[in-house]
């Protein structure tokens, strides 16, 4: 009884509910088509929220500072927006006949000013900030540094009159600045001169970290050690990609401290108390400056300037309070007469030997104000720039025939770089620790072995771009890759002229120097073209006319008889009679005297 109770309220209890029992396999089915869509709906969900965090790529175009020293220039660019790290100039080197400096093509920047937010400059030497005045001739973007960089960019403006107020923004180390998606931080770092920054620039894209100029140096004469506990938490913070100065990657160990330069100047000083002392340095080394002044102040002398360069650095430093200086110590360059010798210390530009600096003037005697001679201590505290070495090398010799004495000799220990070596190199590697590695500011040796440096770190080759200049790289977190080549180059300004001077002018300027000037002048008649007068033959840099009358008669004879020649054949267009003037009398003069002077005919129709 139980037991039937026990069913019937079973079966009364399934009929109360009003459904039927499904099939066992049509149960399991509809399990399993649930399961299934559940998990194509939190696929198609984890999908999305991937493609929501999927970032953006970021581009960086190298116009300058890559394969050469010098005008340094790059261009970041993510989501449309732009921004510029430095602006700067090179020297012209030996080939560059009348060139006064290089800068580097705007082109690309021209063609995307509207994208550009700002300009963000590393520090103020001239290879980072030389080429400032003719960026913003183009184009009116704002201009960020901190204060000593603002402060010499705002100087160098004020020698380029033509150029419109500029927007100048000073921003101190540890400080931010808002471009557009960029999030610009600017890091302490330690260099040649004081306020240098390295920059951790924050994208979209991710943080690339970017070191300027640096060297890091425990003891430095100002400003405080670089901050290496800022590039360590970027690098636990993580850290897209690593540009980093490659100047000095070719030298082993450590950059030593400009602590030894000042135990050098202490010893020569002694060693030059009955001298006179000069002492040329680069004008942007203010911290060299500093230590001349600390010197000079130990020692009774009194200091003046050399170079207007020099001077107008050393007027913003000191008026930006960063040199040191009592207002007795200084005196007017004029003023050198009224002290003795051995009071005085001159600090001049002209440690690179160019050819128009006070230090070369004094050598040639070509200074207005200083004559060297017996009794002058000289000291060139500057390593020579690669391909100076025998312009420093004229201006010791003459320096030496005038009976100076002149220290130059790294064995003195009279100068530091402001560049990291090897060493220092590795501990930045180490600290940030980068995903990608671009080395940057060096030529190709340098680029090579600052490669090899991250290679030896354990960084994987594929991860490491070597560029050029006009190469732009794109790179985001699962790629690195060359995309493009962009307009950049050399961009040489003579005189007043900026870009009027190109490859086919140096090319007869070195033409010119090197095997002079052949002019042919002759009046043709209107008609028929006769020559009614000369030819006249007008010789410069070739040969000296007055000891080479036959050559000068053989030439004019020529000229004469091809003249007479198209004359007769009816030739009268000035095109060819011009060149066949050019090859015979071209042939001529190689067969007498093995030169190829520049051949220039001039006709007039009379």
């Amino acid at each position: 009884m139980t037991n039937e109770k026990k069913k019937t309220g079973g079966t009364k209890t399934a009929k109360s509910t009003g459904r039927k029992k499904a099939p066992e396999n049509t149960v399991k089915k509809n399990s399993v088509t649930a399961r299934t869509s559940r998990a194509k709906s939190a696929q198609k969900t984890v999908s999305a929220r991937k493609k929501k965090t999927v970032k953006p790529s970021l581009r960086i175009a190298f116009l300058g500072g890559l394969n050469e020293i010098g005008k340094n220039i790059t261009v970041f660019e993510c989501m449309g927006d732009m921004i510029v790290l430095d602006c700067g100039m090179a020297f012209p080197d030996g080939d560059m006949l009348g060139v006064d400096m290089v800068i580097p093509d705007f082109t690309y920047l021209e063609q995307n000013a509207d994208k550009i937010k700002g300009v963000v400059i590393t520090h103020g030497h001239e290879d980072h900030i030389g080429g400032l005045p003719y960026l913003l001739s183009k184009m009116d973007v704002p201009i960020y540094g901190t204060p000593l960089t603002v402060g010499l960019i705002a100087n160098k403006l004020r020698e380029h009159s033509h150029i419109r107020e500029a927007q100048l923004i000073s921003k101190f180390a540890g400080e931010h600045i808002r471009l557009g998606c960029f999030d610009v931080e600017l890091i302490h770092v330690n260099h040649s001169i004081p306020d240098a920054v390295g920059v951790a620039i924050h994208s979209p894209a991710g943080t690339v970290v970017h070191t300027g100029d640096f060297k890091i140096d425990y003891t430095p004469m100002s400003g405080g050690m670089i901050n290496l506990s800022r590039f360590a938490q970027l690098g636990d913070e993580g850290v897209l990609a690593l540009l980093a100065d490659s100047t000095n990657a070719e030298r082993q160990g450590y950059t030593p401290t400009e602590q030894k330069v000042a135990d050098s100047f202490d010893n020569l000083f002694r060693r030059a108390r009955h001298s006179r002392i000069i002492i040329a340095t680069f004008a942007s080394n203010i911290s060299r400056i500093q230590q001349i002044i600390n010197c000079a102040e130990k020692n009774g002398r009194k200091v003046a300037f050399s170079g207007r360069s020099m001077i107008n650095y050393m007027n913003v430093a000191k008026e930006l309070g960063y040199l040191r200086v009592n207002d007795s110590t200084i005196i007017d360059i004029d003023r050198l007469k009224d002290y003795p010798p051995e009071k005085i210390v001159l600090a001049t530009t002209g440690s690179q030997g160019e050819p128009m600096s006070a230090l070369s003037r004094m050598a040639y005697s070509d200074h207005r104000k200083v004559e060297v001679g017996a009794g002058d201590f000289i000291i060139i505290s500057a390593n020579p720039i690669p391909g100076n070495e025998r312009t420093v090398g004229n201006v010791v010799d003459e320096l030496l025939k005038r009976g100076c004495e002149v220290v130059y000799e790294s064995m003195y220990e009279v100068h530091v770089s402001g560049h990291a070596c090897s060493e220092e190199l590795k501990l930045i590697h180490s600290l940030v620790r980068p995903k990608y590695f671009i080395p940057v500011h060096g030529e190709q040796k340098h680029l090579r072995k600052h490669m090899d440096i991250a290679l030896s770190l354990g960084m994987q080759k594929k991860n490491i771009y070597v560029g050029d200049i006009g190469k732009v790289v794109e790179l985001n977190d699962t790629a690195m890759k060359e995309v493009e080549t962009v307009t950049a180059g050399k961009v040489f300004v003579d005189g007043l002229g900026v870009g009027d001077v190109g490859s086919i002018v140096l090319r007869d300027r070195k033409h010119l120097g090197q095997d002079g000037l052949i002019i042919i002048v002759a009046s043709l008649d209107v008609y028929d073209g006769h020559v009614i007068s000369g030819p006249d033959i007008v010789s410069r840099g070739f040969v000296y006319v007055r000891e080479s009358g036959d050559l000068m008669d053989e030439i004019r004879d020529m000229s004469l008889e091809i003249l007479d020649n198209c004359s007769k054949r009816n030739i009268h267009e000035w095109g060819v009679i011009k060149n066949r003037l050019k090859d015979e009398v071209a042939r001529l003069i190689v067969k007498e005297t093995g030169r190829s002077p520049m051949i220039l005919p001039i006709l007039m129709e009379v």
